[in-house]
């Protein structure tokens, strides 16, 4: 297994990523804090770069508080390509279920 953590820090908004790999090829990205603003392309990146290396992929929201309409508009978008959510707290699963592209 290898972990890889990036944290993104602007003002009091802030996004830790911790990517954890394991031998079947998959990637799990445990994201923490706020899904906002610029964070979302950071979070993008990442997740851009994984699926390109063919890497089945796993969201665990677990430790997200907040989610903007651009971030649901980004987790949409990974839910439809196939990404696996887990942990979200109901705010965010309710956020999802009656986003306009749900």
């Amino acid at each position: 297994m290898l972990f890889l953590i990036n944290f993104f820090i602007r003002n009091d908004f802030m996004l830790k990523i911790t990517q954890t790999r394991s031998a079947n090829h998959s990637v799990t990205l445990r994201f923490e804090g706020r899904l906002v603003g610029p964070w979302i392309g950071e979070a993008c990146k990442t997740c851009e770069r994984i699926l390109a290396e063919g890497c089945a992929l796993k969201l665990n929201l677990g430790g997200v508080d907040f989610v903007d309409r651009d971030g649901v508009a980004f987790l949409n978008k990974l839910i439809s390509s196939g990404v696996k959510l887990s942990g979200c707290s109901l705010f965010v699963e309710e956020q999802l279920k009656t986003s306009p592209n749900a």
